[in-house]
């Protein structure tokens, strides 16, 4: 017997483990593409739709009420497109589909666009602000349907997320929050490598409300109105778990300051390379861009 077949027999006489090799680290799948969707005329009501891009427990809730405040801007609660969706039930349907230009993507996304419409066209307003957090996770399909979309970033401290969510779901365990948030991250952190847009963070929305909704109306191209600021005056649906923030803070009708974050020293290892990417921790030593996986030795 070799001299790793007696280590090996030791070792499972005495502990009852063994060791064995570890397999090689799996290769990150690449994003599948949507399938390529002819856009016929009269296909898209919605002109230029806005999409907020966050992570979970971001300040989405108040960035939507604040620009939906706005006299020409109608944000409505979360939508949830990843959800919705068509079903083919028949190749006679489909050969009848086809016959037209058209497939299951192209359906689900006229009935995506149909949806966000309707919402619009009976606000009386004309700029459509969406904002559903699992949107960073469909964003190609999102640029599939609307190829004119545009896009805001929201970062909030990574830290102040995970205390946000723990105190929102409590029975979740700690590890399961920051995998969670961790998630969101490094999609929001690819859109924003990926597409042009305006990011803002939630700390500079609650602290100078009035100077960002100033520079977001200027890259939604529609002029600054003060009235924005006092959204409790106004009525804004959805402030209920599952369409949004439910909590009395938001139902305050006022924007409040900023909770100060957890110490940097406290900062969940997981969601340090955000911290760092978004400019709440000083930068450490080159590491891989956030969420990337450390190639194989």
């Amino acid at each position: 017997m070799s001299w790793k077949g007696t280590v090996h027999r030791a070792l499972r006489r005495s502990t009852g483990f063994e060791l064995r090799r570890a397999p090689p680290p799996r290769e990150p799948r690449p994003r599948p593409r949507p399938p390529r969707v002819r856009v016929r005329s009269g296909d898209r009501l919605v002109e230029a739709p806005v999409f907020i891009l966050s992570t979970v427990r971001s300040g989405s809730t108040l960035l939507r009420v604040l620009l939906g405040s706005h006299s020409q801007i109608h944000a409505p609660h979360e939508m949830h497109l990843r959800d919705i969706a068509v079903e083919v039930k028949s190749k006679y349907v489909e050969r009848a589909l086809d016959s037209v230009g058209l497939d299951q993507a192209h359906l689900e996304y006229l009935l995506w666009d149909r949806v966000l419409h309707r919402e619009l066209a009976a606000s009386g307003k004309s700029v459509l602000v969406s904002k559903t957090p699992n949107d960073v996770f469909i964003l190609d399909r999102i640029r599939a349907c609307w190829s004119d979309a545009r896009f805001i970033f929201l970062l909030r401290h990574p830290a102040a997320i995970a205390a946000s969510r723990h105190a929102t779901r409590p029975q979740d365990t700690a590890e399961r929050n920051v995998e969670m948030i961790r998630r969101y991250a490094v999609a929001l952190e690819q859109a924003r490598t990926e597409l042009p847009g305006h990011t803002v963070r939630y700390e500079d929305l609650a602290s100078d409300p009035a100077g960002e909704t100033q520079r977001l109306c200027a890259f939604l191209g529609v002029p600054w109105e003060e009235a924005m600021l006092d959204y409790g005056r106004h009525r804004h649906r959805g402030l209920k778990a599952g369409l949004g923030d439910w909590t009395e803070k938001i139902r305050s009708g006022q924007v409040q300051s900023p909770t100060l974050p957890p110490p940097d020293a406290e900062v969940a290892g997981p969601l340090r390379e955000f911290a760092e990417a978004w400019g709440y921790l000083p930068a450490g030593p080159p590491t891989a861009a956030p969420g990337a996986r450390a190639p194989a030795s």
